[in-house]
């Protein structure tokens, strides 16, 4: 994806590809996605920082068994890394494994940028665009719904959604 300013925000969204360096800052981009779980839990934060690495190599070492060749990316906003995507594709489909983005960067227009262009690359190659989102994240799935997303399938704590191109609006 190249580096461009989008129209929906005043900053340069762009991608790089992930790389050993990227360890720690993308074990706390994970912990941030978990923060509102331990808020919850009574440990302290040693506890909660071993539970979220842990985790996060759980997620990862999955991702890279079922999708190795999956783009892992690092979002970079006018230059800052500001977030992960990891994006499956196959013959049938693109899936979007994973987005987050730090709390500084988010409702920039950053996630709306970001799916925009893979609903382009979906309607480029005539692939459907999917992604499971946590049944809790209100937010998340009003996100999606917003950009045409349906769901396809409720999995109980997390729903299957699908963009198709040309079958879904496109309205934010």
């Amino acid at each position: 994806m190249p580096d461009s300013t989008n129209n929906e925000s005043p900053v340069s969204v762009s991608l790089r590809p992930v790389t050993p360096a990227d360890r720690e800052f993308l074990v706390a981009v994970y912990g941030g996605t978990r923060a509102a779980e331990l808020a919850q839990v009574n440990w302290d934060a040693a506890g909660k920082a071993a539970f979220v690495r842990w985790q996060f190599e759980l997620q990862d070492k999955e991702y890279r068994q079922r999708y190795p060749d999956a783009r892992y990316d690092v979002i970079l906003v006018d230059g800052v890394p500001a977030g992960r995507i990891w994006v499956g594709v196959d013959e049938k489909q693109i899936r979007l494994l994973d987005i987050a983005i730090t709390p500084q960067f988010q409702n920039r227009g950053v996630g709306t940028y970001l799916l925009r262009q893979l609903m382009a690359e979906a309607t480029e190659t005539k692939k459907v665009l999917r992604h499971m989102v946590f049944v809790l994240n209100d937010n998340a799935h009003r996100f999606y719904e917003r950009l045409g997303f349906v769901v396809i399938e409720d999995l109980g704590g997390y729903k299957h959604m699908e963009w198709v191109p040309g079958q879904s609006s496109t309205a934010s």
